[in-house]
């Protein structure tokens, strides 16, 4: 099986498990209010379904998502938004339904891409491995909305292996997103995974140092936890620094969750139908932010970009 295979299979499993969440829901839980205000789970679906329909005609019609970019620049703040809120707006089977068909046509589609294609984006083009990285972590990320929102805790897989290397490798643009210098020193990162198995990054004798467990770093980079209620600790002022604005997506920060509004604490609720500011949630991220990637909207959440690695001026590549 080739990394790219490897990486359609990861990117498959995590929509299905989120398809899992949502499969039997009745229609008043498809209204469930997320963590990311204004959004439910209507919302976080037909957002990742609208992103999934954009990826694939990035690919297969590059005039007509030209077309499209010009639109979304024409309205920065409200274009991701609006895109959810017509898919939310359709009967929860019909809305269901258009996510696998979008979610099956995108794994075609990337699959049958040259392996040094290179797709347009909203922000930098990207190339199939880091789009396909970069729809596996906005699902996962939508995911965690949708499963705080259900009171459900999912169990964590190596495909957050995917999700952390995005992470460690966008440490640049974490800094550059808020007008700061990054330390020039080498970082070390050393997560444990879901298996027990190390996951490391960096030199080994790295005087600035992050441990913990994948979990909590990626919960932390994708802004969904507080990193007061995690288990990520650093060794070093600047390595510490880090932890406080990390995003494993490119565009402006987001505000993130509160401390004690951790996974699986999020209050149920439902939301009304009008107007989603759901970017404003758990994450930044951007596609209408100048540098777009897998954060979504000029407001956003994360998830409808290149990966931040990419729009920093730093390949994702390959599956980690």
């Amino acid at each position: 099986m080739s990394e790219t295979e490897a990486l359609l299979g990861d990117l498959r499993a995590e929509g299905d498990e989120l398809d899992g969440l949502v499969a039997g829901l009745g229609g008043a839980e498809w209204r469930t209010a997320t963590p990311a205000p204004g959004w439910s789970v209507a919302h976080q679906i037909a957002h990742l379904a609208w992103t999934d329909e954009r990826a694939v005609q990035a690919a297969e019609d590059p005039q007509g998502f030209a077309d499209e970019v010009r639109r979304a620049w024409a309205a920065p703040e409200a274009f991701v938004d609006e895109g959810a809120e017509g898919g939310a707006a359709e009967p929860p089977e019909a809305l269901l339904e258009l996510w696998r068909a979008g979610r099956e046509r995108l794994l075609r589609t990337l699959a049958a891409q040259p392996p040094r294609a290179r797709l347009p984006w909203y922000g930098p083009p990207m190339s199939v491995m880091s789009m396909a990285t970069a729809r596996l972590m906005e699902t996962w990320a939508h995911g965690q909305d949708v499963a705080d929102a259900l009171g459900v805790r999912r169990a964590p897989t190596a495909r957050l292996r995917h999700v952390a290397r995005i992470g460690v490798r966008a440490r640049g643009y974490a800094y550059a997103a808020r007008g700061l210098e990054p330390s020039a020193e080498e970082f070390r990162v050393e997560l444990t995974g879901p298996d027990g198995e190390l996951w490391t990054y960096g030199p080994k004798d790295a005087a600035q140092r992050v441990t913990g467990p994948a979990l909590d770093f990626c919960l932390l980079v994708t802004q969904r936890a507080h990193r007061d209620d995690l288990a990520v600790r650093a060794e070093g002022a600047d390595a510490d620094r880090w932890l406080d604005i990390a995003q494993a997506f490119a565009g402006p920060p987001g505000k993130g969750r509160a401390p004690g509004q951790g996974v699986g604490d999020t209050a149920r609720g439902s939301v009304a139908g009008g107007g989603a500011a759901g970017s404003d949630a758990a994450g930044g991220g951007a596609v209408g932010s100048g540098t777009a990637a897998s954060g979504t909207a000029a407001s956003g959440t994360t998830g409808s970009g290149t990966t931040a690695s990419d729009a920093a001026g730093n390949p994702a590549g390959g599956a980690p």
